[in-house]
Order: C-alpha cells, then sequence, then structure tokens
C-alpha cells in the first residue's frame, strides 16, 4: 500500500491550536484515502526542535533526524504550509534546507534517499502568493531528488488584504475538493509506478 506523510508547517508551535494549514491538509488526506493511500497522523513541525542546518544530524536536541526517518518511510510527501509575506513560510523552508543534506546521501547508483519518491504541496494564505510559493517548494524539492506529480499543488486564498482564513470558511470550495482528488490520484498513480521502477540513476 502507497503511505503518504502530511507535514504541517504552520508557524503555530502548539498542536491544539487549530491552523488553516491542518483544514487543508485534512481535505487532502480525504483525497488520498479515497484513492486507497494510507495517510498516517500529521506532523506539527513548529512543535519539534527543527535546528538550522544542512546536514541531516546537527547534534544534540535535534529532531530532525526521526523526522528525516518518517518522511522516508512513506511513499508521498505532503507538505503543508501557509503564505507569509507573498512566499512559503520559514517552517517549511527549514524542512526544505534540512533536505540539502540528500544531496550527498546518495547509494551506489547515485540516487538520493528521496528518489522514488513523491512530494505534492498543499498551501493556504489570505494573501497573494500560492503560485511562487509552490514554485520555491518545487525547486527545491526537485533538487533533492524529490518527483512531482502533475497538478502538484492544492492551495486556498482568501481576498487580498482580508481577514478570512480557510479554517473559517463554512465548506470547502468546490475547486479546492476537484483539484485536491486530481492530485491525490495523479500522485498515488505515480507512487505506484515508481515503488516498483525507481530510477537508474
Amino acid at each position: 500500500m502507497i503511505r503518504a506523510l502530511p507535514l504541517n508547517c504552520t508557524l503555530k508551535a502548539d498542536p491544539s491550536e487549530s491552523s488553516s494549514t491542518d483544514a487543508m491538509l485534512a481535505v487532502v488526506a480525504d483525497a488520498f484515502r479515497a484513492r486507497n493511500v494510507e495517510v498516517s497522523e500529521t506532523v506539527r513541525v513548529a512543535a519539534l526542535n527543527i535546528k538550522p542546518g544542512v546536514t541531516s544530524d546537527e547534534g544534540e536536541g535535534d529532531d530532525w533526524p526521526s523526522l528525516r526517518a518518517r518522511i522516508l518511510a512513506h511513499d508521498v510527501l505532503i507538505l503543508g504550509g501557509p503564505i507569509w509575506m507573498g512566499q512559503i513560510g520559514s517552517i517549511a523552508k527549514r524542512v526544505l534546507e534540512r533536505m540539502d543534506a540528500f544531496l550527498s546521501e546518495t547509494d551506489d547508483e547515485g540516487r538520493m534517499p528521496s528518489y522514488g519518491k513523491v512530494a505534492v504541496a498543499a498551501i493556504v494564505g489570505n494573501e497573494d502568493g500560492a503560485h511562487f510559493s509552490s514554485a520555491q517548494i518545487f525547486q527545491a524539492l526537485n533538487d533533492v531528488g524529490w518527483t512531482i506529480p502533475a497538478v502538484g499543488t492544492c492551495y486556498w486564498v482568501g481576498e487580498a488584504m482580508g481577514s478570512t482564513d480557510f479554517k473559517d470558511l463554512d465548506a470547502t470550495p468546490e475547486m479546492v475538493t476537484k483539484t485536491a482528488r486530481m492530485m491525490a490520484g495523479n500522485a498515488a498513480h505515480l507512487a505506484g509506478l515508481l515503488a516498483g521502477h525507481n530510477y537508474p540513476g
């Protein structure tokens, strides 16, 4: 069975505090489950001590090694995060920076640990920047070996300079649900193909 891991890169460190990223990840998770993908419990990254750096272990107290192991134990990474100042938030960037270590962690065929694995993005915000944020995420993930499917982003942005958040909506917009379904279907299909036929290196 294909397995997916959602990462919530909200800036809110308290897991009990609701976040719009959680609300979007719930929509995406339902879409993946409808494709018979096993979706693990969402990880609130800000609640962990992910130290700055570009290695796979930045020393005592660093929670990245265990999170790295969890990420690589799955076939699909669902990277969720909010838009701040027109770009993806700093917690998501920290995750991307730590994956830089993959460049030097290749196997005998030159494949990074992320080869054969799929990544998608779930983005929310009440300002412009969803396309720019997904471009940031996908360029970084592709650099360190992840494969991006067609329709790899599911996003929602509210009215410019507005105050309504995704988690405050009475219902999920139809286009968000439709996009989540397309993204999940494409990602699950691609992950299934790569699971049996990884890149040659």
